[in-house]
């Protein structure tokens, strides 16, 4: 009897799968990804409602890359690879001062903003979840925030993007400028 069932488990496995997608082997290629949230959306159409999956996620390298992604499918999971495919084609550098920010800066979006503040080391990451999520995969361990407005996680995200891709070194201002660093 035994074996009559290893017979059959192995003729099911035989059999090639119909409809069945693959999902695709993911490679570790050093990013650090975060989900920052997953939200039920649904459209009203003639037979009643359709549900699916809102995701946003953000990856970053610790070193100062970063990018974020909002995907949308029929299931958590399909939703969240959607998103992280968008992420890795939106990343974009951030100039940051070893383990904060060179300086204060504000980011807007919307009716979003976030104050951020550079701090000493040893402080860590005072921040809100959302714009905690972008500034940690970021690379960033001592720093202070505080966001005005709108909490939407996805508004928040976006102004904590543009707060940190509007910094810039002092070495960077200089060059522009066409000075030495020291006389900044």
């Amino acid at each position: 009897m035994a074996e009559d069932i290893k017979k059959n488990k192995q003729e099911r496995n035989d059999k090639p799968q119909k409809n069945r997608k693959e999902r695709p082997v993911k490679i570790d290629d050093g990013l650090d990804k975060r989900l920052v949230s997953v939200r039920r959306v649904s459209k009203t159409v003639k037979g009643g409602r359709t549900m699916h999956f809102s995701a946003l996620v953000v990856i970053g390298d610790g070193k100062g890359n970063i990018g974020m992604g909002i995907g949308k499918a029929a299931e958590v999971p399909n939703a969240i690879d959607k998103a992280t495919v968008v992420a890795k084609k939106n990343m974009k550098k951030v100039s940051l001062n070893e383990n904060t920010i060179p300086h204060e800066t504000i980011g807007k979006f919307g009716a979003t903003s976030v104050l951020m503040m550079p701090a000493e080391v040893g402080h860590g990451v005072i921040a809100g979840g959302a714009a905690r999520a972008v500034l940690e995969v970021a690379g960033v361990k001592n720093i202070v925030t505080k966001i005005h407005g709108s909490t939407n996680r996805i508004n928040v995200v976006k102004a904590t993007m543009n707060g940190l891709l509007g910094l810039k070194t002092r070495e960077e201002i200089a060059s522009r400028r066409g000075k030495k660093p020291e006389e900044i």
